[in-house]
């Protein structure tokens, strides 16, 4: 468990982003947050959860989604950056206790262990 305050890890926020005048960029941000394996699995049965490899940033990637770029998306899953999440890597995240940072980018759920 962290000591410090300043360390302390947010959990996940999910509400709808609205029109508050941010931009896109700004409003993943906010979304960004820790999770579970409890929070995730419904997501991995619907075939919505994707990993992302610690290279890239999740916001980045939720951009990629949210403006439709089709191109570096398929980039990024041919290279194995983005990683449709199947069931061998579910059934170690079920059982291991695992804790995830994780953005909705409804329909889609992004993740990486932490």
């Amino acid at each position: 468990m962290v000591s410090d305050e300043s360390n302390k890890r947010e959990p996940l926020r999910y509400a709808m982003i609205g029109k508050d005048g941010s931009s896109t960029e700004d409003k993943l941000e906010k979304y960004v947050g820790t999770v579970d394996w409890k929070y995730l699995a419904p997501h991995y049965l619907t075939g919505s959860l994707f990993f992302v490899d610690p290279q890239l940033a999740l916001v980045e990637v939720g951009q990629a989604f949210s403006y439709n770029e089709k191109d570096k998306v398929e980039e990024w899953l041919k290279n194995g950056d983005l990683v449709k999440i199947g069931d061998l890597h579910a059934e170690q995240w079920r059982m291991g206790g695992t804790e995830f940072e994780a953005l909705v980018v409804s329909p889609f759920v992004l993740c990486r262990p932490i």
